[in-house]
């Protein structure tokens, strides 16, 4: 039977840590506020106009194709998750590949736009590519830079605590030993896309959104629109930043967070106590906890790192499993979960035997 293992991985994060004390100093919040809300201490931003998303990318990919024993010449195929694209278009995966220096092999190179969700949604792509025999050594990155579109005011605080930078990747391979993803699960909900969604540049045209039941009014004109994406309203308006309805997305994430980590178990006849390692997505400690606590999981059996970096959205993972297993809380047999939720709404899960 042909599995998907994990034969290198990689994290890169920025050199530069911003502290909550460091964000106070542009808007009115606190440490203690920071702390209490998320469990956020510091995050990491990248150097403007010298680091991307891509080049973040390509740093961790470059451990992980170290660690995996190949050269970049050996990869057969590029996926790569972020919701922070060096461009509006291309996707990062091509700039990836430039950045590594592998355009002569001419691979493809796939976007995914899952946002928080992203690594395990190209984890189990990447599943069925090597399941089925079409590419013997896929790279997945995810990566993000999310400090050069936030709102650096006390209007935007509640999103812009909150996220960081940085990348982490794996090399993906076959193997018939007895190891290797298990399962993964993958959902979706788009009824209420709108609580934590980045409306701007985009081509809804200030459609009145009622799924729920309720209007968003852009406040903009079809002239208006017609300005090819952006406008001076939506700049005005701060209508080119995030926004999230917080409670929502905490009550949304610790109901979905347990139950595809439970769809997994069930599946392979598992149960919370088989983990050896929760890697969830890190989007907020507090959110993590909830989870630990319903899934009666010790301290040992969870991983956080939300503390030093925040929430790198599609590199949180890769970035938090790199970690842990650096630090010997991975070991060779062990079972580790993967689970994340986000923007979309998206929600998925992934075992791995390591």
């Amino acid at each position: 039977m042909i599995r998907t293992k994990l034969a290198g991985i990689g994290y890169y994060v920025p050199e530069k840590v911003v502290t909550n004390h460091d964000l106070t100093k542009v808007m009115d919040t606190s440490d203690e506020w920071i702390q209490e809300r998320t469990g956020i201490k510091e995050r990491r931003y990248a150097t403007k106009h010298k680091e991307t998303t891509s080049s973040l990318g390509a740093r961790a990919a470059e451990i992980a194709i170290e660690r995996a024993g190949i050269s970049k010449e050996d990869i057969d195929f590029i996926i790569f998750a972020t919701l922070s694209p060096d461009y509006y278009f291309p996707g990062s995966g091509v700039l990836l590949q430039r950045e590594l220096g592998i355009t002569k092999t001419e691979i493809g190179a796939l976007d995914i736009r899952n946002q928080c969700s992203g690594f395990i949604y190209g984890l189990s792509i990447a599943d069925q590519f090597i399941k089925t025999g079409m590419y013997k050594n896929i790279l997945l990155v995810g990566a993000e830079m999310h400090s050069s579109g936030l709102d650096f005011s006390t209007r935007g605080r509640n999103v812009t605590v909150i996220f960081g930078d940085g990348a982490g990747a794996a090399v993906l391979q076959p193997t018939e030993e007895d190891k290797g993803v298990l399962t993964t699960k993958l959902h979706s909900d788009g009824t209420y896309a709108e609580k934590l969604a980045y409306f701007n540049p985009g081509a809804h045209g200030g459609y009145h959104f009622d799924k729920m039941g309720e209007e968003i009014d852009f406040g903009y004109s079809d002239a208006e629109f017609g300005e090819m994406f952006l406008n001076q309203h939506m700049m005005d308006n701060a209508q080119t930043y995030p926004v999230m309805e917080g409670k929502f997305v905490f009550k949304l994430a610790v109901t979905k967070f347990p139950e595809v980590i439970m769809e997994a178990l069930t599946e392979v006849g598992k149960t919370p106590s088989d983990i050896n390692m929760l890697i969830p997505h890190q989007a907020n400690l507090r959110i993590a906890q909830f989870v630990q606590r319903l899934l009666k999981l010790e301290d040992h059996q969870v991983y956080n790192n939300i503390q030093k970096y925040g929430n790198t959205t599609a590199a949180s993972i890769p970035i938090a499993l790199c970690e842990a297993w650096e630090q010997g809380k991975i070991k060779e047999g062990d079972l580790v979960c993967l689970a994340a939720f986000g923007s979309g709404f998206t929600w998925g899960s992934a075992l791995i035997r390591w």
